[in-house]
Order: C-alpha cells, then sequence, then structure tokens
C-alpha cells in the first residue's frame, strides 16, 4: 500500500503539460461560436420574430408564445450545422449544481422512419421529476410533475452534441425549486425600484440592471493523487492531513509565475470558456500553494450566474484531461487559505453607472450618495439573511478563519465616503456633495508614470465593502450558486429603495420640494444603517464584541443562521417584493437543514472508514515493527543497556497505543453521535444535532490522526500527504 502512495507521487512529478493546439483565431473572433447569439438569431430567425424576442429580452415584454416555433426551426438549424443532434433544458434545482435530461431531435414521420423535429412546445417546457430534486416537501415523491420553462434572457449554448436552453425549474403547483426562478423575480424586484428612484435624478432612465462580476477561486491536485484520497473523492476535502512545514508562509504563490501544466490547463479552459461567451479576464495564482482564480468581465446578474455555474461544469471536465482534479470546496486543506467566489455587485442605468463617483454634478453625486446609503439600509437590516444566503456546511469551515471574511455581515466604505456621509448627516443642506475626483500620487522615478489612486482603500476582512463603483460581496463560498446571495441582496436592496421612494413621496406630496425631502429621508438613513458600517479589522475579538453591542447578527452556527430565511422580516420582505413566499421560503430551509446533515453525515462516515481501514492498521504496523526492535535489543544487551537504547522507541509505541486506544474510543462515540441525531424527526433539530456533536468529535479524531501522521514512517503512510497534493505541478 505504501508503493501505492509513493508510485502515484512519482508519477505526479513526471507529468508534462498537456500540448492543446491554439485557436488561430483571435478571441473575438471565436467568441460566442457555441452560443446562439443576437447575430445568430438575427440569420437564422425571420425579422419580426427576431424583433419580438429581442424585445423580451430587452425590455421584459410577455414572450409571444406563437413565435415559438419559428424560433425552435431556427435554433435546430443552427445547432444541427454544428454537428448537434440533442437537446437539453438545463437548470439549477437546489444541489448547488445544474441538472439536465438530453432528448434527440427525432420524431416519428408516421411511415414507419423518422424525422429530425425540434418544435416550439419541446423548447419553451419540459417535465422534470420534481420529487426526484430537493423540494423541501413541496412535492411528495408519488407527486412527480414539475416544470422546466425556457429563460429567454439566457442564450442558448452548445455542449458536445446537445443543445442546452436555460430554464427555470417549478413545481406543478407553481413553486419555485431552483435558483433562477426567484434570482430573476429579485431581479425585476430591484430594477423597478432602482428606476423609480434614479428618475428623481433623471426623468430619462427607462431600466436599471443589476450586474455581477465574480471571481472563481479554486484548487487544482494531480488526479493520482486525488484518487489516492478517498476523503477528497467522497467529500470534496481532506479529512485528516498534517500541515506540510512549507505552505503559504513565504507568500510566494500569490501571483507568481503559473506552472507550465496550469498554464496549459487555464490556456485550454479560457478557449473554451470564451466560444461559450463566458468572458474570462483575469487569471493568476492565489495565495495558498496549488490555489488559483479566474474572473471574468462583469455581466448582467442572471448572465452571469448561468455563465458560473457553466464554468465550474467545464473547469470539471477540461481539469481532467490535463490530469487534473479541480476542487471547488471552500476548505479542502487545513491550515492554508480557502476558497471564495467573491461576488462585485452594482447597479446600472441606460444612462451609467449608478454606484459611481465623483460625478459631474451636484445632483450626480446625490444620486451616488442614494444608492450607497440605500443598498447599505437594506444590508443592515438583512445583515443575518445575507449571511445566511451564503452559509453552507462547506462555507463555514472558511469564514472567519483569519483569511476570510469573518461571519458577521458589515460594510467597509473607505474613508472619502465615510467622511460623506458624516458630512451629509450633520452639514447644512447646501453645498453638500463636492466630492474629489482620483488624487495622483507623483513617483521619483522619472520613467514611471503618476498613479491615478481609488476613492476608497480595501478591506480584505470586510465581507461587503464598496470598492469604487460597485460592493464587493466577499462572503460567498466558491462551491455554492452566486444566485443565492444575489437573490438575497438584490432583494434586499430592492425593499430598501421601495421604502425610500415611498417616504420621499410623502414628503413631496405634502409640499417638500423633492431635492429637500430626499436629503432629509437620506440622513434619516445614514443614521439608521450606521451600525453596519465599519473599516476597522473583521478579524479582531472586539469587532465580535462590538458587532454584538450593535445589533448585528453574530451566530457562528451553520443550521441556526438558517432561521434567519425564516424571521418575520424576512418573509414580509420576500413576499412584499414578489420573489418568493412561505411556502417557498419553508421549503429551501429544509432542504438546507437536510443538505448541512447529509454532508456532515458522509464527512463522518468516511473519517470512519478511513480510520479504522488505513490509519489504526498503519499506526499499529509501525508499532509492531518497533516492538520488534525492542525485542531484538532485549536479546542483543543487557536489559537496563537495552532498555536504555530503546527509549525512545518505546515512547513512540506508549504514544501510538494511547492515540489508537483514544481514536477508537472516539470513533464508537462519533457513530453512536450518529445513531442519536439520526433519529431526530425534525430537520431542523437533526442539522443542529451534528454541529452540535457530530461535527466536533471528527475535529477531535482528527488532532489525534494528524499527530500519528508524524510519529509513524513515512514510507509506511498509504494516504498522500500536504507536501503532495499541495506541491505537486
Amino acid at each position: 500500500m505504501a508503493n501505492l502512495r509513493f508510485q502515484v507521487v512519482e508519477e505526479a512529478f513526471k507529468k508534462k503539460p498537456l500540448e492543446v493546439a491554439a485557436p488561430t483565431e483571435r478571441p473575438s473572433e471565436y467568441f460566442g461560436k457555441y452560443v446562439f447569439t443576437r447575430s445568430k438569431m438575427y440569420k437564422y430567425l425571420q425579422r419580426d420574430v427576431y424583433e419580438k424576442l429581442i424585445n423580451a429580452i430587452d425590455n421584459g415584454a410577455p414572450l409571444d408564445r406563437s413565435i415559438a416555433d419559428d424560433v425552435a426551426r431556427g435554433m435546430q438549424q443552427w445547432a444541427e450545422e454544428n454537428g448537434v443532434t440533442h437537446y437539453t433544458h438545463w437548470f439549477q434545482p437546489l444541489t448547488e449544481g445544474t441538472a439536465e435530461k438530453h432528448d434527440a431531435f427525432i420524431e416519428h414521420d408516421g411511415k414507419g422512419g423518422m424525422i429530425e423535429e425540434f418544435s416550439g412546445k419541446l423548447l419553451v417546457q419540459q417535465e422534470p421529476d420534481a420529487s426526484s430534486f430537493p423540494n423541501g416537501g413541496i412535492r411528495a415523491t408519488f407527486e412527480a410533475r414539475g416544470y422546466s420553462a425556457w429563460d429567454p434572457t439566457s442564450p442558448v449554448f452548445i455542449i458536445d452534441d446537445t443543445l442546452c436552453i436555460p430554464t427555470i425549474f417549478i413545481s406543478y403547483t407553481g413553486e419555485a425549486l431552483d435558483y433562477k426562478a426567484p434570482l430573476k423575480r429579485a431581479l425585476r424586484a430591484v430594477g423597478e425600484a432602482a428606476a423609480s428612484v434614479a428618475r428623481y435624478f433623471d426623468p430619462n432612465v427607462k431600466k436599471v440592471v443589476s450586474n455581477l462580476g465574480w471571481e472563481q477561486e479554486y484548487f487544482l491536485v494531480d488526479e493520482g493523487l486525488y484518487s489516492a484520497r478517498p476523503d477528497l473523492m467522497l467529500t470534496g476535502r481532506t479529512l485528516m492531513g498534517h500541515d506540510s512545514a512549507k505552505n503559504q508562509q513565504m507568500d510566494d504563490h500569490y501571483f507568481g509565475t503559473i506552472p507550465d501544466r496550469v498554464q496549459a490547463f487555464m490556456k485550454d479552459l479560457e478557449v473554451q470558456a470564451l466560444e461559450l461567451a463566458i468572458p474570462c479576464k483575469t487569471r493568476h495564482n492565489e495565495v495558498a500553494p496549488n490555489q488559483f482564480e479566474l474572473a471574468p468581465i462583469y455581466e448582467e446578474t442572471n448572465l452571469a450566474v448561468d455563465h458560473n455555474m457553466l464554468l465550474m461544469s467545464l473547469m470539471k471536465k477540461v481539469a481532467r484531461k490535463h490530469g487534473f482534479r479541480v476542487l471547488l470546496h471552500e476548505k479542502p486543506f487545513d491550515g492554508i487559505n480557502g476558497s471564495g467566489k467573491h461576488n462585485n455587485w452594482s447597479l446600472s442605468t441606460d444612462t451609467g453607472v449608478l454606484l459611481h463617483a465623483p460625478g459631474k454634478t451636484p445632483e450626480q453625486n446625490l444620486r451616488f450618495v442614494v444608492f450607497v446609503v440605500e443598498t447599505l439600509m437594506g444590508v443592515w437590516r438583512h445583515n443575518g439573511l445575507l449571511k445566511a444566503s451564503i452559509m453552507s456546511a462547506t462555507n463555514a469551515h472558511r469564514l472567519g478563519a483569519n483569511e476570510a471574511p469573518p461571519a458577521i455581515i458589515s460594510s467597509f466604505l473607505g474613508k472619502q465616503v465615510s467622511e460623506l456621509l458624516d458630512h451629509i448627516e450633520k452639514a447644512d443642506k447646501e453645498d453638500l456633495f463636492a466630492m474629489a475626483g482620483k488624487q495622483t500620487v507623483e513617483l521619483d522615478i522619472p520613467e514611471i508614470p503618476e498613479l491615478l489612486i481609488d476613492n476608497t482603500d480595501r478591506n480584505r476582512t470586510s465581507p461587503f465593502a464598496f470598492t469604487g463603483n460597485r460592493f464587493e460581496f466577499r462572503a460567498p463560498g466558491s462551491e455554492g450558486n452566486c444566485a443565492s446571495a444575489m437573490i438575497a441582496l438584490n432583494t434586499a436592496v430592492a425593499e430598501a429603495l421601495t421604502r425610500f421612494k415611498q417616504r420621499v413621496d410623502s414628503l413631496i406630496a405634502n409640499g417638500q420640494d423633492q431635492t429637500s425631502a430626499i436629503i432629509d429621508v437620506l440622513r434619516e438613513d445614514i443614521k439608521t444603517c450606521k451600525p453596519i458600517h465599519f473599516d476597522g479589522n473583521g478579524y479582531s475579538d472586539e469587532w465580535v464584541e462590538e458587532a454584538t453591542r450593535r445589533g448585528l447578527d453574530v451566530e457562528k452556527s451553520c443550521p441556526l443562521i438558517f432561521d434567519r430565511y425564516l424571521d418575520t422580516e424576512t418573509i414580509e420582505m420576500f413576499e412584499s417584493m414578489g420573489v418568493m413566499n412561505r411556502k417557498e421560503l419553508k421549503a429551501r430551509n429544509e432542504v438546507k437543514w437536510e443538505t448541512y446533515t447529509k454532508k456532515i453525515q458522509i464527512e463522518a462516515r468516511v473519517l470512519g472508514d478511513l480510520t479504522m481501514n488505513h490509519i489504526i492498521p498503519v499506526a499499529t504496523h509501525y508499532q509492531s515493527r518497533l516492538a520488534k526492535n525492542v525485542k531484538s535489543m532485549l536479546d542483543i544487551f543487557p536489559q537496563d543497556e537495552a532498555l536504555k537504547l530503546c527509549s525512545r522507541n518505546m515512547d513512540i509505541i506508549r504514544e501510538i497505543a494511547e492515540r489508537v486506544q483514544t481514536i477508537e474510543t472516539m470513533v464508537e462515540e462519533l457513530v453512536e453521535a450518529r445513531k442519536v441525531a439520526n433519529k431526530i424527526g425534525t430537520e431542523r433539530e437533526k442539522a443542529i444535532a451534528y454541529h452540535d456533536t457530530v461535527a466536533p468529535k471528527m475535529e477531535e479524531i482528527r488532532y489525534h490522526i494528524d499527530k500519528l501522521e508524524l510519529t509513524v514512517a513515512d514510507e509506511l503512510w498509504t494516504l498522500p500527504k500536504y507536501r503532495e497534493l499541495l506541491f505537486i505541478r
């Protein structure tokens, strides 16, 4: 068994970068090659059909179902020209992944043969089994019917021989069973609320769009080493493993030269992503060894979410081609940085970015402040919900670990914006909104041009930081669906903007002029949302105490954090904004609690199996070898001298015996804790039991296993170690 580990390590060392033929065209020429883009719509659709479809996409006009057959014919013609034989409705159930069922373009021709056919009916909807996906009790096992319905705002695309049609997924009784349906409702709500407020400053504003730019962090490990770690294969993270003597403490990996094998993978991934119209922009080494990041140009939020889900699937496929496995778990390795998925969020109109400052006029600066403050109002009022939206059994390992945002939602604004808000709150109404542009820094190096300094610094400890023309929500995890955070954030901001407008309109109706009314309400909100504003060190113990005094949510238990979805103010917000109803929220929480329990349950079972089948046999084998050595020494030397010479080996024998006994006892306790938790009737209480009684025992077992790893002879240890997993290229 030990030789197998050395063999896979040796093979990993020998691997060379895979030669991949690069496209001869420039990226702009193959961008969107396998996407039914507007130019392709224009080519394959009749003019009136094209105009109706574009009107539905751009302006939210009801889609005329009568054009579905014409659209389907155009899609089929384009798809078949690209070798497509099947189609699927591509949707995002509550599994954090995507789902698809492939059907062929064939029907009976009535003459004993077949024809290739794809009708508008097949384009518009399909019927997946709604009881076979997580639904939180909305669908019983015998109540199978559910519907996937075409989302025309997200273009169809081709993967291999299949036409993929982005869709929503709802139950037979109309409740959302996915992420896309409530996300689209949330985006509609924030768009309408933001446009109403934006028209105070520019009556010509037609619509407001929510934008998202995600940053996807991930780890790569050699496929052979991955296969030799059952915990990585089954849980996505290492349940045991002592840290390497060298990990990230030298800060030499961040932005370092990308290893050749990784570079080849990245090039291949980028080409395929660009062909699917995913606008990949940035790639680099991240802080931890074997950790990397990919980030696109920002897009409309619904499309950005689709592209992120598609990219995560594509990454896994391309990585295997290059002899890697992608790890998207938020904390696959203990003791080094985990992976997040920073969500850069903003609002823009058809006339500009609402969060951009400084403006050219006082009115533009006033608009900027209004949208910043009302965003803060939404985050303040629902800070616990925002934390719940990004919380999971996997992301809980990362948050608050002094390398990711703390598990307390607060917002960093930077010195200039902070001072501006303080000034508005306290000063006279005249001359309130003068904001400096970017300052310059002159370097005493003639060859280097002057630097433009942004109006805000960055705060890596802030979960929700203002970074110049957007807010960066840094708490989402690398494995999760961005839609969860975007549903909560956009709905919270929509509610805040709606309330803002209602109060301003009330003052105007009572005879106050518009600008004065806006400033009065703005001042109230600046005072109200102050608790969410924090520019200090989010990792400090003092901040936890201060956040508690401010009334912010400081809960750390994942199952209890999910309770925020069922708070009265949360339900009222989602229902008033038309995003989700009480039944949908309750069902989603059932799914969240059940998913949490299952993940910890699987980890506990894997840990128990590895402990009994790998760790203890290896440790006792080494112990037996040492015992033979002691016995041989006693046969050769006088007893007193032999015992003195063998004292170290005897200490190791004793340590192994004690740790093995402790581990065996703890594994028995772990199994018993699971049995007790499994008998609990409600999903919430079961999840709490797994959090409070099962997960802590796993950490205790790991501590002793990691100590054994340092004790047992390296040649006997069967599982690849951190120094091998993290430093093999």
